[in-house]
């Protein structure tokens, strides 16, 4: 078969395949990110009936995919939100490092991989993903939730630490020195506080320039434009993802709500292809020797994640039904923690495996936990707290204490 015909045959049954995906999970009412994961395991290398010929489109439009999350997740708030939110949340940020970096650098270190490969696992570990979890909140409607921007400031603290700690890991990677390494760190620095400065103090002009009122005009700007900015942004060893968020950022106003409308569609299309490809990229047979001691790792740090946004969502004085929720949504890993693996694998081979099927686990168990957390976690305390009441009630009765309120009637305002 020729090769544009194969492409083209290969290319479409992908994208139906999607479509027909994404309508049964509707039917179940179940995020399709697990779905589109297994499909690609399924096609990929080692898998029933693997894809050659739309490889490289495929891995275009995965990269294509996590710019127009980003992009989209960034059109969401203005660059002033943005600020407040860093100045806010940095304690936060803090305490996730410290939850999440924390096992996946002792487990590292357990395994014999060197300061290095902890610190490589220790990325891995502690880096949630922004794609995953946009989307996540987008098919559950979470969007306007009083813990949404809470979900955002760790996910944009998060993001941009990414932009001290991959120039650093490659510095180490490479042997570099620590010469080398500053002049790595303070570019990416530089880079990202450019941007902020164009967006807090020019954001209207940049609007302004890029506004159309012709759709067609307007969604080629934007998108070449975002494009553009990811690709410098990771030729500067910044993340191309932040690059977008920060585009998203810096368009505002009736720019940033027709650019929403316009890029929702292929938003949808691309992010689909990028969790496909994912699991084209992963052989299963590598999956089940390392599958004990990622399980083990993931367990973890998906109670990690979830103190994480308890304690976040608390410091914004959010109601526990919203910590909860916080704490479940923030639990999938993937775009960054592959990145982080893939620069890792040549100087540490192992880490490649078990980085993958880490990430399998927690790209599947993210969209569960981010739906069930938050009804699990009240359904125990309202069994904690009646079994606490009991004795009240048979003695004199009292008028309940605050603390016994169940987050149905403690804190419904703030939820």
């Amino acid at each position: 078969m020729h090769d544009t015909t194969a492409l083209l045959v290969e290319l479409g049954s992908v994208i139906l395949g999607l479509g027909i995906i994404g309508r049964f999970a509707g039917r179940i009412g179940l995020s399709p990110i697990p779905l589109y994961l297994l499909a690609g395991l399924a096609f990929g290398e080692g898998g029933l009936l693997p894809l050659g010929a739309s490889e490289e489109f495929t891995a275009i439009g995965a990269e294509i995919g996590v710019i127009l999350l980003l992009l989209l997740l960034g059109l969401e708030y203005s660059a002033s939100e943005l600020v407040t939110s860093l100045k806010t949340q940095y304690p936060s940020g803090a305490v996730d490092f410290v939850l999440n970096a924390t096992p996946g650098a002792a487990a590292g270190l357990m395994l014999g991989w060197g300061p290095v490969g902890a610190v490589a696992l220790a990325g891995v570990t502690w880096i949630s993903s922004s794609g995953v979890i946009a989307k996540v909140m987008t098919d559950m409607g979470r969007l306007g939730n009083r813990e949404t921007p809470v979900i955002l400031g760790v996910l944009v603290i998060e993001d941009l630490a990414m932009a001290v700690y991959l120039p650093l890991l490659t510095a180490m990677l490479a042997g570099v020195g620590l010469a080398g390494g500053s002049i790595a760190l303070l570019i990416a620095l530089g880079t990202v506080g450019f941007v902020l400065y164009l967006a807090l103090r020019h954001g209207r002009l940049i609007s302004r320039a890029v506004s159309s009122d012709n759709p067609e005009m307007l969604l080629l700007v934007v998108l070449g434009l975002t494009v553009l900015v990811a690709g410098v942004a990771q030729q500067l060893q910044v993340s191309a993802a932040v690059g977008a968020f920060l585009v998203g950022i810096a368009l505002s106003g009736e720019v940033a709500e027709g650019a929403r409308k316009l890029l929702t569609p292929l938003r949808d299309l691309f992010a689909a292809v990028f969790f496909v490809f994912f699991g084209l990229s992963t052989d299963p047979a590598e999956i089940p020797p390392v599958l004990l001691p990622a399980a083990l790792l993931a367990i973890v740090t998906v109670f990690t994640k979830i103190g994480t946004g308890w304690y976040a969502s608390r410091r914004a004085g959010i109601g526990p039904r919203g910590r909860w929720r916080a704490g479940g949504t923030l639990v999938a890993r993937g775009e960054f923690s592959i990145v982080i693996a893939g620069l890792a694998v040549a100087t540490e081979p192992r880490i490649g495996p078990i980085a993958t099927a880490y990430v399998l686990i927690l790209v599947i168990v993210g969209p569960l936990t981010a739906r069930w957390t938050e009804p699990v976690a009240s359904k125990l305390q309202a069994v904690l707290a009646g079994k606490r009441s009991k004795p009240a009630v048979a003695a004199e009765q009292p008028m309940p204490s605050h603390d016994d309120l169940t987050p149905e009637h403690a804190g419904r305002d703030s939820d």
